[in-house]
């Protein structure tokens, strides 16, 4: 069953992979071209509070996401936000931050932050059609387990 945090960033169909307890979705507001949510499937709204395989699962998706977002967006830097003020599950918004643009199905990419913190209210707000071409690209390049 999902949770709030997961159905806010439009699950299912934001859905790129899916472990046992966490979910990778795409953002649909893009801050940095690329822009997922790591959403954690456990009923907890402190990172201490999830389990040890929470944590060992973070440690095989952490790898996977980096290689695939490096091979779509070629990323310069890569940040992981836990804020979890508005949407108190455990998730993370996972930004690639680009140096100069990036376009993608007829989108211009602008890291409005760089070189600073990640500008979340920024940049373009991924339509179905756009969404599933991302997934789809991210889907291409995630490494072989």
């Amino acid at each position: 069953m999902p949770n709030a945090t997961m159905t806010k960033f439009g699950y299912p169909h934001t859905a790129i992979r899916e472990t046992e307890l966490w979910s990778v979705q795409v953002r649909p507001k893009q801050p940095g071209f690329g822009s997922l949510v790591l959403v954690s499937k456990e009923p907890a709204q402190a990172f201490g509070g999830l389990s040890a395989a929470a944590f060992a699962e973070l440690g095989t998706l952490v790898p996977q996401i980096e290689a695939a977002l490096k091979a779509v967006t070629d990323y310069d830097r890569i940040n992981y936000l836990m804020l979890m003020m508005v949407d108190p599950d455990v998730h993370f918004h996972v930004i690639p931050r680009h140096e100069t643009p990036r376009d993608f199905a007829g989108l211009a990419f602008r890291d409005a932050g760089w070189p600073g913190p990640p500008a979340l209210g920024e940049g373009p707000e991924l339509d179905a059609a756009a969404i599933d071409s991302l997934k789809n690209e991210i889907l291409r390049r995630w490494p072989s387990a």
